[in-house]
């Protein structure tokens, strides 16, 4: 899953960036309002942590102005304003939940996994697709009830191929959705890590991962 991150405070986002890389997610971070908003409007992501307080767009109208394009992405502000009129004007322009600083990491991270859960027929806790099933709340990946090991780029892709099983996946796709922004897209890394996950998945014949040349991959239904 791949989240964007829009705060000017870089030590603050970085460190946000950081503990969420370490539980699989994918994460860009832009450090105002007017690109923050550009990226969410351009790209595809799970969820926006956005700050209300920011250069050159303001959290709040950045948020009204997604919502006023049927962007519905899950949006979290944080901010430092912690009176219930800020809480409501937030909450009233789009945002679906709101943090006040300082916060605990651990709070952020658990208001993440309760957005996430939500969209149940997008992003379920639980995803099964032949003998392979991701839990998403525990974040491993098993196979006939077997845990397979797996770096957490490796878990990234094959869970998005999972979630979108049957669709013909490209490689630009899985760039832009488990790579953040600065990533170089003419690198074959994509095949690579497609390498790797065949072996651990043991899968010779492609039972699980199809190869549909000059695109991309599909998983297997």
């Amino acid at each position: 899953m791949k989240i964007l991150i829009v705060e000017d405070n870089q030590k603050l986002a970085g460190y946000i960036k950081k503990a969420l890389e370490q539980k699989s997610y994918t994460v860009d971070c832009v450090y105002d309002g007017e690109n923050g908003e550009n990226r969410a409007e351009f790209n595809e992501y799970d969820l926006i942590i956005l700050d209300w307080m920011l250069p050159k767009k303001d959290g709040i109208t950045v948020c009204n102005n997604l919502r006023n394009k049927n962007i519905n992405v899950p949006i979290i502000i944080l901010t430092a304003k912690d009176e219930l009129d800020d809480k409501i004007m937030g909450l009233d322009n789009g945002a679906d939940d709101y943090l006040v600083k300082p916060f605990e990491l651990e709070e952020l991270l658990a208001r993440i996994r309760a957005l996430l859960r939500r969209p149940k027929e997008k992003v379920g806790e639980i995803l099964m697709v032949k003998d392979i099933l991701v839990d998403n709340a525990k974040h491993i990946i098993t196979k006939n009830n077997i845990e397979i090991s797996l770096t957490l780029k490796e878990y990234a892709i094959l869970e998005y191929l999972i979630q979108n099983k049957g669709q013909v996946i490209t490689r630009d796709q899985i760039l832009e959705h488990c790579w953040d922004f600065s990533f170089d897209s003419f690198s074959n890394i994509v095949d690579g890590f497609i390498k790797q996950l065949r072996k651990k998945l043991n899968d010779k014949d492609e039972k699980y991962i199809k190869t549909i040349r000059g695109i991309g991959y599909k998983f297997q239904e």
